[in-house]
């Protein structure tokens, strides 16, 4: 979680990038832009850090070769780290990069901005960071003015929404020779047409620590359960609701995750065992994202998961059925003279 109550927008450089293969030029500004407005700078602040709030995923900087010093991110956010005086040449270079990484049509033109931030808390420390947020999409805005007894209406044809930034990281002075800790946003390339942001441009690989094994660990079950396990056994989806209820008490309730421990206390069939290894290493091999069989359970990401976790059943337009426990109280079947289906649940008592 990423807070920014405390947080201070030290610098900032706006330049303009193209897209290279349209043959869209790039531009540089002058010199920093000097915020003496101290509304400015709560809005600005607004737009680049408020989509950061819900961000739970750290990320590290890296280059295939396994130099970091050859990811050109890494290098010139350091030497802003290193000395905030080069804080808008390298803003510059960090534009050029990007530029140079624009190679496909689908990318659209548009600001780039890169702030650079002190007391912004990542993990519940306070930090430098550099932030670099590229605005592509402009929309219409109406501004009404009143004077004396009549109303002025203006417009402003390409204006930015601040409450939707397009896309943007922020990297954090800490923990440099693992590739900082990065935080990322992009709302505009979710189809998968250019991830360049991620891919080309910062180059960025997903930390590999107890949050991450924790959310993906629960994440791959769950796809396992809903996708996977009818291929092979007849479930109904009261089987399905309470496997997933049994792996959500598993992970609230233990400190730690041990894989042939979760696999008995949770799936408890010998095939339905072996079937969920073998899912959980052809991930492993498809996504190159390693999976311990023993992690220590982070809280945060199982909280997160938890919303995703489905216990309803949801019959016709009529009832919905909220199964969180014994899935043995509750039994399906027919009847004729309706000619539909029902279910039966047991209970001792109403509250």
């Amino acid at each position: 979680m990423i807070y920014h109550t405390e947080a201070s927008l030290l610098q900032l450089s706006i330049h303009q990038a193209g897209n290279k293969l349209l043959d869209e030029k790039y531009v540089l500004s002058e010199a920093p832009y000097e915020i003496q407005d101290d509304v400015l700078e709560k809005l600005l602040k607004q737009y680049f850090l408020t989509p950061f709030e819900k961000t739970n995923e750290v990320y590290r900087l890296y280059h295939p070769s396994d130099d970091l010093g050859l990811n050109e991110v890494y290098h010139f956010v350091s030497a802003i780290f290193d000395d905030a005086e080069t804080f808008h040449a390298n803003s510059e270079q960090l534009t050029k990069h990007l530029y140079d990484t624009s190679n496909h049509p689908k990318i659209k033109s548009g600001e780039l901005y890169v702030a650079y931030f002190e007391q912004l808390q990542i993990e519940g420390a306070l930090h430098k960071a550099v932030g670099i947020f590229k605005s592509e999409s402009k929309e219409p805005y109406l501004k009404v003015a009143a004077k004396k007894n009549k109303y002025q209406v203006d417009y402003e044809e390409e204006a930015i929404n601040i409450k939707k930034l397009d896309k943007g990281c922020l990297i954090f002075d800490t923990e440099k020779e693992e590739g900082y800790k990065v935080a990322i946003v992009d709302q505009t390339n979710r189809n998968g047409d250019a991830q360049y942001w991620v891919d080309e441009f910062l180059k960025l690989k997903v930390r590999n620590d107890n949050y991450n094994q924790t959310s993906n660990t629960l994440s791959i079950y769950k796809e396992f359960v809903t996708d996977k396990l009818e291929e092979s056994f007849d479930l109904t989806k009261t089987d399905k609701i309470d496997l997933l209820n049994r792996s959500m008490k598993y992970f609230k309730e233990k400190d730690n995750f041990d894989l042939d421990e979760f696999a008995f206390e949770v799936i408890n069939n010998e095939k339905g065992i072996e079937a969920f290894k073998t899912f959980k290493s052809t991930y492993e091999e498809e996504s190159g994202n390693m999976i311990a069989d023993s992690f220590e359970i982070n809280n945060a990401a199982v909280k997160k998961q938890a919303r995703v976790f489905k216990s309803v059943l949801k019959l016709d337009k009529n009832f919905h059925i909220y199964i969180h426990g014994n899935n043995e109280l509750i039994e399906k079947g027919f009847d004729e003279r309706m000619n539909m289906n029902f279910y039966k649940v047991y209970f001792r008592e109403e509250q």
